[in-house]
Formats: structure tokens, C-alpha cells, sequence
């Protein structure tokens, strides 16, 4: 099995990963947890870590309450502050880094066609996208990014980082502590984290086509 099936494998079956995760490294595993919503948000070189379906699973396995230690009040409080913390660290690494990676075509660690992406989303939302870009994938990871190379004020930038944060992983967290555990849904999971990445993924698909259509006329 290779890396990439490897992981395809594990995304689309979070729920018995994560499981066997937390069964071994107990309340360690909120360690584990923050550090991938942290970098998945405010490391640029990491848009391909799960966010959406973790966070969904997380909520789900919360509610059956076979650890006594994984609450999904503590599961909230955590995941939201390495939420905000990550578009934080993003914001300023853009802020620091300024406009010269827009100068490379072909950059190791930064794709120019996931930046030019998310700067033209950026220029229709405004402020709003730091909010609007929690909810998909890859523009999410680099908008704060964007934002920090903009030189959005920083105080605008957090009010609108902690809405976002806060309001993304109540989301999921919440919709997984609540729906997860649903006899359809429980037996149908792989699919379901499948729809949520996909469905996820639509916004910024069709903001993609929009830009394409606009170079082509």
C-alpha cells in the first residue's frame, strides 16, 4: 500500500483510526488533535491535512462516551484555540514573507495557482474571506496567509479569525457530537466524510471556473 492510499485510507476511515488513536494515547491525544488543525491553518506547506471530516469525527466519537476523558466541551476548547492560533502564526509568516513569493513561478513550498486562487477570492469577499475561508479547503489554509501579505491590520484580522475559528469548529464538532452516532449515518461513515470533503471543496471549484472564464474572455 502507498503513501497516498495510505492516507486515502485513513481519511475515509477516521472514525475506527481515531479510535485505536485515542485508545492508545488517551489524553495525549488533544496534543495530537491541536497540532493538526494548528498546522493544517497556519503552516502554508500543509492544505492536504484533514480538517472538516477530523473535526467531524472527533465530535462524533465524543458522544458515545467510551472515554471518559474525551469530552467534546474539551474537544471545542481545544480545536478552536489551534484554530485561531494557526491563522494567527499564517497571518504573520505572510506579513513577514510580503509579496516576493508571488515573484516564483515554480516555488517549493508555495503553489502559485493556490495563491493567485485564494487572493482573487480575497478581492471579491474582502475581510469576509478570513471567515468564509474556514469552510473550504486549501483556501482556508491560505488566506490568513494572504491576509498577512495584504497588510490587513491585524486587529481587523483577528475579530474576524476568532469568528471564523470559533464558528467552524462548533460546526463540526458539534454536527459530528450530535449526527455522528446516527444509525444511518454510523453505518454509512466513509461516505459521509467523503461528502464533507467534497461538498467542502464545491465554493472554492467554483470560484476556480469563475476566474478561468473571466482569463478566457
Amino acid at each position: 500500500m502507498t503513501l497516498v492510499t495510505k492516507f486515502i485510507d485513513f481519511i475515509l476511515h477516521l472514525d475506527t483510526h481515531l479510535y485505536v488513536l485515542i485508545g492508545k494515547y488517551e489524553v495525549w491525544t488533544y496534543v495530537l488533535l491541536f497540532l493538526v488543525i494548528f498546522c493544517e491553518t497556519g503552516l502554508v506547506i500543509m492544505p492536504f491535512l484533514p480538517g472538516d471530516s477530523l473535526l467531524f469525527a472527533c465530535g462524533s466519537l465524543a458522544s458515545i462516551g467510551t472515554f471518559k476523558f474525551f469530552k467534546v466541551g474539551w474537544l471545542f476548547i481545544v480545536l478552536a484555540a489551534a484554530a485561531v492560533l494557526g491563522d494567527t502564526i499564517n497571518y504573520w509568516i505572510g506579513h513577514a514573507v510580503g509579496p516576493k513569493v508571488f515573484q516564483k513561478e515554480n516555488s517549493r513550498f508555495f503553489k502559485k495557482e493556490h495563491l493567485v486562487r485564494t487572493h482573487a477570492f480575497y478581492e471579491k469577499h474582502g475581510g469576509m474571506t478570513i471567515i468564509i475561508a474556514r469552510f473550504v479547503p486549501i483556501i482556508r489554509t491560505f488566506a490568513p496567509f494572504i491576509a498577512g501579505i495584504g497588510e490587513m491590520s491585524y486587529g481587523k484580522f483577528i475579530s474576524y479569525n476568532v469568528i471564523g475559528g470559533v464558528a467552524w469548529v462548533a460546526l463540526f464538532v458539534f454536527g459530528g457530537y450530535f449526527f455522528g452516532n446516527i444509525p444511518l449515518v454510523k453505518r454509512n461513515f466513509s461516505f459521509v466524510i467523503f461528502a464533507i470533503i467534497i461538498i467542502s471543496m464545491v465554493p472554492g471549484a467554483v470560484e476556480f471556473l469563475k476566474q478561468r472564464r473571466k482569463k478566457k474572455k
